[in-house]
């Protein structure tokens, strides 16, 4: 009872809590009493309480072996302001000077510092062994444990070494090991490697209610996160990126549309990343855009929302990066944008792996993909990764897949035949060969199995891949079958598997959403048209204005703005010129040369019309998104030879036309002179020019028809209607 008492005073008089959370009180008196501990519990649960108050109580100085510097320094500076001096906490890594370690070391020795945070190189050198010899050592804490494992998403070969070195520096001492992401494989290996099979295991639930998890097609990635940050302007938020190229491009995205947001990579200066740290802890910033390095450790509880431009590697990466947010317990909105092309460039980083680790990174990657593409509850198979079961109704619809439409099918028949089939080809195969199957399709696998001459073979064919695919998800999920992950997920029948092959029962399953054609944010330089419905009035009134001003100035109406700009228009309503600058094919100088009529005509009609304009639509982008575009403009003003500033570049003839056309349709005059007078002959430009001044329309077809295939090649008309448009045109 005493120590009960003394439990609670300390927490109080330490940390100024009056409850322990979960299991924090178990978990503590089972460290006091020397035992060894596995923690696993969620990212926001308070696991550094679990060895924090336990060092304090303790004689000697409790060693926690983290791999984040940032994290180190984050619980260093709390433990200090809670402790009230500066010795009762200290760090051992390489960012010390002599001096500093000089210091640390002397507070150890003195029995000053109750918790030394070392990063596992550190730990590992014979001199800081040789030095913590020296020490009552009171436990050993290793944080972030998933580290150990292959199958963790964050593998660091130095901590399979940690247990070498515990038993180097003394005998019987106390280890806890603590993650915040651990599938029942990942925990095995943990326990497998410290040599703590005998430890105490506490395991809380995976689920955090207060979390939406959405997933949305990535198409226009960039514009729809401008748009959610606008919309929830204020608050806190982290949006994810996997190249530290797309995160200065989001973040420079987002300060043109005046947020507050700053980039976060390893490329950036350490002292950098550590005031970015700083600002958006002290709400000096609204929005970090990162790659997975940020916000390891970083406690901040009110992150409203964290945002995936592109889907992670891994569910452990996915669900410690979601868990970022709404750590209070407050709103937390996780959304994730998923192109299959994203997948395959991650498949493709994976090629130039080892075997082993390749294995490793494919089955781990499937479940992503498999994740994305479900319409099954996202906590339910969340929470299933991570080994639990857990009833979708619980979820209070707080994913998209629990709150929209649903197409069910039944099952039962279906179920019964993939069974079936896995039963009678021996459980030594994973889903994509059993769906192979039973689409007939030709495959080497099938074929070498001799499986194209079962029965069952193309038996699945009309039902459709989509359907099979969402049949053997759901087949895992409710533990009908269960994936040996060691063994390149082959799949076997558990009980319940026999059981439904012996007496089927009805049973209904939902069929995946198609996730449609996705696009990355690389192919947005053609007009989009907005969101909203397309204002078919204003359209008519903006084409007879452009009809009007083509007359009075002599020129075919398209060289004014092209159809595709007055659609646009049409959506984001524009009334003035910078907002009409931000209209695709329309730049700063068709802007300026021909856009006052079309904003006053466009400003009266929102007016007369009392429209409820869409600003968050019009977001801004940068002014020349792609340095492509400078360098082609830089090269044109050289006179360089268009194929050389396509070679240079590696891209072929066409795109390299296809990109000038798209800078002087955008308002741009190039002088293309140099390469067309040696290109073309002087009678056939003029022919072409002339067509072009009376031309309708701008199509390069109506052209080749009206001047003869056979006398213009398609490259001689393109060349001539980019000459045509910068010269009258901009």
């Amino acid at each position: 009872m005493e120590t009960k008492k003394s439990l609670f005073d300390n927490l109080q008089n330490f940390f100024g809590f009056d409850n322990f959370k979960g299991e924090q009180e178990a978990i503590i008196t089972n460290i006091l009493a020397g035992n060894d501990t596995f923690v696993i519990m969620p990212t926001g649960g308070g696991k550094s309480m679990c060895y924090q108050l336990p060092a304090l109580m303790s004689e000697g100085t409790a060693i926690v072996i983290s791999p984040l510097i940032a994290l180190m320094k984050n619980q260093v500076d709390q433990l200090r302001a809670f402790g009230g001096s500066d010795s009762i906490a200290h760090f051992l890594n390489s960012s010390l000077t002599k001096a500093d370690i000089l210091r640390v070391k002397d507070d150890v020795l003195s029995g000053k510092t109750k918790l030394l945070y070392v990063a596992p190189e550190s730990l590992t050198k014979q001199e800081n062994v040789d030095f913590l010899r020296l020490n009552q050592v009171s436990f050993v804490a290793v944080d972030e444990a998933h580290c150990i494992s292959e199958w963790g998403h964050d593998f660091r070969p130095e901590y399979r070494k940690i247990r070498q070195v515990i038993s180097n520096i003394g005998d019987d001492i106390p280890i806890i090991a603590l993650t915040a992401t651990a599938t029942p494989k990942v925990q095995q290996d943990i326990q497998k490697n410290l040599q703590m099979n005998n430890a105490t295991v506490y395991k809380s639930s995976f689920n955090r209610s207060n979390l939406f998890y959405e997933v949305r097609a990535k198409r226009n990635a960039i514009k729809e996160i401008v748009k959610f940050v606008k919309q929830n302007q204020g608050k806190s938020g982290i949006i994810y990126c996997l190249s530290r190229k797309k995160v200065e491009e989001v973040a420079e995205a987002l300060n043109l549309n005046g947020v507050k947001a700053l980039p976060y990579h390893a490329g950036l200066d350490p002292k950098v990343r550590a005031d970015t740290q700083d600002k958006f802890l002290m709400e000096d910033v609204d929005v970090i855009v990162a790659t997975i390095a940020f916000g390891m450790g970083i406690d901040k509880p009110d992150v409203r929302y964290v945002i995936h431009h592109d889907m992670p590697k891994s569910m452990e990466g996915y669900y410690q990066e979601t868990g970022r947010a709404g750590r209070d317990g407050g709103e937390g909105v996780c959304v994730a944008f998923y192109s299959g092309k994203d997948i395959d460039k991650l498949q493709k980083f994976m090629k130039d792996k080892p075997v082993a680790e390749r294995e490793i990174g494919t089955q781990i990657l499937k479940e992503v993909i498999d994740y994305a593409e479900s319409s099954v509850c996202r906590r339910k198979q969340l929470l299933h990764y991570f080994g639990e079961n857990f009833n979708e109704a619980g979820c209070n619809n707080m994913c998209d897949n629990c709150c929209g439409p649903k197409v069910h099918f039944d099952g039962e028949e279906h179920l019964h035949r993939a069974l079936s089939l896995i039963k009678q080809i021996g459980e030594k195969f994973d889903d994509c060969h059993i769906i192979n199957i039973l689409m007939g399709k030709d495959d080497a696998q099938v074929k070498n199995y001799e499986h194209d001459k079962l029965e069952y073979f193309g038996s699945g064919k009309e039902q459709g891949e989509n359907l099979w695919n969402s049949l053997m998800r759901q087949a895992l999920l409710n533990n009908f079958l269960s994936k040996d992950i060691d063994q390149y997920g082959l799949l076997h029948l558990t009980k319940a598997g026999n059981s439904f092959i012996e007496n089927p029962y009805s049973i209904r399953f939902l069929l995946n959403q198609e996730m449609g054609p996705t696009d990355d944010d690389d192919t947005e330089d053609g007009p989009k048209q907005g969101g909203g419905a397309l204002d078919t009035e204003l359209l008519q009134m903006l084409k007879d204005l452009r009809k009007k001003l083509a007359k009075q100035k002599g020129l075919p109406p398209f060289v004014i703005f092209q159809d595709p700009s007055l659609e646009e228009m049409c959506t984001h309503y524009p009334i003035n010129t910078e907002e009409l600058k931000q209209i695709s094919g329309v730049g700063a100088g068709k802007a300026l040369k021909f856009g006052a009529p079309f904003i006053d005509l466009i400003k009266k009609y929102v007016e007369d019309n009392d429209i409820d304009r869409p600003v968050d639509m019009v977001i801004k982008s940068a002014a020349n998104k792609s340095a492509l575009k400078v360098f082609i403009i830089q090269n044109i003003d050289r006179h360089l030879n268009l194929d050389d500033i396509a070679a240079s570049k590696g891209l072929t003839y066409e795109e390299i036309l296809k990109e000038v056309e798209t800078i002087v349709n955008s308002g741009t005059k190039l002088n293309l002179n140099y390469y067309i007078d040696e290109m073309i002959d002087e009678d056939k430009q003029e022919e072409v020019f002339d067509y072009f001044k009376s031309a309708e329309v701008d199509s390069i077809d109506d052209a080749l028809a009206e001047l003869g295939s056979d006398d213009y090649t398609r490259e001689e008309v393109q060349l001539m209607r980019i000459k045509f448009l910068s010269e009258v045109g901009n």
